[in-house]
């Protein structure tokens, strides 16, 4: 038999699910507890193919808006992403039972854009064009009231109306050290910005990628497990290029591994979205531990015990259910 090659796994911690999407996934599992099948979710609950396919299973129907939704009694559960506030409105017009699992997080950043609104300021929004956080966050004011910046580029070009009445808000996901850059654009050319009053780029997202930059000169590769789609895991990838790391790439599961880019290597980096359940993580060490006589430890860079409350009609349910 041909001796494997060996191979050191170092595991990012923390990695994986966070309290915010742990939270979504368990107010649609709850609530079809509760309610049975069918129970609507507008939008990916989060995005993870794997955990929506799994809700699918269990009776979970995804639409893309509410005018799919039949005339029901079911629940509506609106993503973890957030919502514009013409969605509840809309929701309330056809007296639609629904659930609010946007992350508390991503609410605080609603509330944030809608108090500098009241109190006169014009809106920068630091994110990604088309993401759902971005549409439900500029979603919550009236079209025109929000900018949005995606680059330190767009940063040195924008005009404001008055450079004393400006505010900035940030998507939850993006790069840490990215964002930085653009606010020190925003604030070298408008000291008197307000800023918020904490970073709003979420734990969890920060922590995953300090534990990326822990790994990434360590290792000779490193494997995000994630959704092309998920903000948080694309900038894991980044992070972990721009510090040292010369592969990294991302992958939604074991099937997608591109072998030719590890031959050699004999060290690896493993990290996971916040959307990226930890089983899938296991299936991609299985199928290095098939093609290498591995080691793996884990390098934890933090320590998370972070829970959000879930909407007062399920939390009977949740306390008999042991969660």
């Amino acid at each position: 038999m041909e001796k494997r090659p060996h191979l050191n796994i170092l595991l990012c911690a923390p990695r994986g699910f966070c309290a915010g999407v742990d939270r979504a996934i368990q107010i649609v599992e709850l609530a079809l507890e509760k309610y049975g099948a069918p129970v609507y979710v507008r939008h990916a609950i989060v995005h993870n193919k794997y955990v929506v396919e799994g809700l699918k299973a269990k009776g979970a129907v995804f639409v893309e808006e509410l005018d799919e939704i039949p005339e029901t009694d079911s629940p509506v559960v609106f993503s973890a992403h957030g919502v514009p506030k013409s969605v509840p409105a809309d929701a309330k017009a056809r007296n639609m039972f629904f659930l609010d699992a946007t992350c508390p997080l991503v609410s605080k950043v609603h509330v944030e854009a809608s108090r500098h609104h009241e109190e006169g300021h014009e809106i920068v929004l630091i994110g990604h064009a088309g993401h759902p956080e971005v549409i439900g966050t500029m979603g919550q004011l009236p079209a025109g009231a929000v900018t949005l910046i995606e680059t330190v580029e767009d940063a040195n070009a924008f005009t404001p109306k008055d450079p004393e009445t400006l505010a900035f808000v940030t998507q939850t996901t993006l790069s840490v050290d990215d964002t930085r850059e653009i606010v020190a654009a925003l604030k070298a050319r408008f000291p008197a910005i307000n800023g918020p009053h904490k970073e709003d780029i979420c734990y969890a997202t920060t922590n995953r990628q300090e534990a990326i930059k822990a790994v990434a000169p360590l290792v000779d590769a490193m494997i995000v497990v994630g959704s092309p789609h998920s903000s948080n895991s694309q900038r894991l990838v980044e992070v972990a290029l721009r510090n040292g790391c010369k592969v990294a790439t991302l992958v939604d599961r074991a099937s997608e591994i591109d072998w030719s880019l590890y031959g050699d290597i004999t060290s690896l980096g493993v990290s996971a979205g916040a959307s990226a359940p930890e089983s899938l993580v296991e299936e991609v060490i299985d199928a290095f531990a098939a093609r290498y006589e591995v080691k793996v430890e884990t390098k934890t860079t933090a320590e998370e015990n972070i829970a959000f409350n879930i909407p007062r009609v399920l939390r009977n349910l949740e306390a008999a259910s042991g969660r």
